[in-house]
């Protein structure tokens, strides 16, 4: 059975992994009949967002993984526990988790570094021939992965994609609904929330992204 390894990066759209990308990840891998097991760095996030007000949680801390649970039912792993022999295919989902606490591309743009353990595990599974999936804001971490040339889209956020070509990756415009195969280094991204104004709307690129990270596994 293939079998794809989910990693997460908090809970909240704001200060984590965005929930509804998360859900329609999962259900469209169940609905494929696809195991999944989720992963989250043991790290403290970036900071708390208040997400009924937008402001950050002056004075409050929360752990990555503690909150990435919330997400998985508790039915997740700490991230240097993935072994890249174990799993098929990778797939990230978005929030700006994937910019504060997999990264630090919110805080420095271009200048970003990936989160060593993170980095270490979607390197060893793209030199393994095994595709990778990156959702919503995360393909701004596909230079770092893939290195010069790699294709992939944020949608058309014109200042995030300047970014990834500042890096060295290839930016391609992307309706909501589709998504942007680089079928050389085996990568699928699609917008998602960057652009969607629904759940359903991000639902159709998530599904697309999944069916297409399958057809490569």
């Amino acid at each position: 059975m293939t079998k794809v390894a989910i990693v997460l990066s908090g809970s909240g759209v704001f200060d984590g992994s965005e929930i509804y990308e998360s859900v329609l990840t999962f259900l469209a891998l169940e609905e494929k009949g696809v195991e999944y097991q989720c992963f989250a760095p043991d790290i403290q996030q970036l900071h708390v967002i208040n997400h009924l007000t937008g402001d950050v949680a002056e004075g409050e801390s929360r752990n990555v993984l503690v909150e990435a649970a919330r997400l998985a039912r508790g039915e997740i792993k700490e991230l240097g526990e993935a072994r890249v022999e174990d799993f098929d295919a990778l797939i990230v989902p978005g929030g700006f988790g994937a910019a504060k606490n997999l990264s630090d591309f919110a805080i420095k743009g271009a200048d970003m570094s990936v989160l060593p353990a993170f980095l270490d595990f979607a390197k060893g599974m793209h030199a393994a021939g095994k595709p990778v999936a990156l959702i919503c804001i995360a393909p701004t971490m596909a230079a770092r992965i893939f290195g010069d040339g790699v294709k992939c889209t944020i949608g058309n956020a014109e200042d995030v994609a300047e970014a990834i070509n500042t890096m060295g990756g290839k930016h391609q415009a992307c309706p909501v609904d589709e998504v942007c195969i680089d079928a050389d280094n085996k990568l699928v991204t699609t917008p998602a929330y960057m652009l969607a104004g629904s759940i359903s709307e991000a639902g159709k690129g998530i599904r697309r992204c999944v069916d297409e990270v399958l057809k490569l596994v």
